[in-house]
């Protein structure tokens, strides 16, 4: 982590002012498999916070989350978890997919981000942010920027004055090879200059 931030600090005074500011971002790391993807899935367009609630609601009811489990959970079982009609097709969607063996999650990791992508986007409901976000917390990919993130979008809007995606594109190019830990600068100062602590 250090020569990633070493590296973006002294290209980007921005980065090195919040640095000096908030201190080091934590490095966010989940585990890969099912129960990561179903989690961001509950995460797709609502606060972390509010995603964890519903996920250990599932979790204090089926303690180990297998595909075969929540495959066979009817509708109203996980609209009484809080589940949108729509992410339940998702998740049932993606448990799907594992049974049917059309994708195995533990092959993911022996491959390139790119052959990743290609893999989950064929599944419903699993987007590119959803990717993103699998890349970079559970196979540690050093290289993206998730420009689908609003937090992410908002605050390169509110430090570097660009609006458009394909601007902020452009500006991402000069912190390869280590965007992902410029992502997690940008969510340091999100979250720490509006007084809030996530646990990833």
């Amino acid at each position: 982590m250090q020569q990633a931030i070493n590296h973006l600090s002294q290209n980007e005074i921005i980065f090195d002012n919040i640095i000096k500011k908030y201190g080091l971002p934590k490095i966010p790391a989940r585990p890969q498999g099912f129960e990561t993807l179903v989690l961001l899935i509950l995460e797709q367009q609502v606060s972390i916070d509010s995603a964890k609630a519903t996920f250990l609601k599932i979790k204090a009811k089926h303690e180990t989350l297998q595909p075969i489990t929540l495959l066979h959970l009817s509708d109203e079982e996980f609209r009484n978890f809080g589940v949108s009609r729509q992410k339940t097709a998702y998740i049932k969607a993606l448990a799907t997919a594992i049974l049917n063996k059309e994708i195995n999650l533990e092959s993911l990791a022996s491959k390139s981000a790119i052959q990743v992508r290609e893999e989950l986007i064929k599944i419903k409901g699993i987007g590119n942010w959803t990717i993103d976000i699998y890349l970079m917390f559970c196979l540690q990919e050093q290289d993206l920027i998730p420009l689908g993130d609003i937090a992410v979008v908002n605050t390169i809007k509110e430090l570097f004055d660009i609006h458009t995606k394909e601007e902020m594109e452009i500006l991402s190019r000069n912190w390869q090879p280590y965007r992902s830990f410029a992502t997690f600068l940008l969510w340091h100062h999100y979250l720490s200059k509006r007084n809030r602590k996530i646990v990833y």
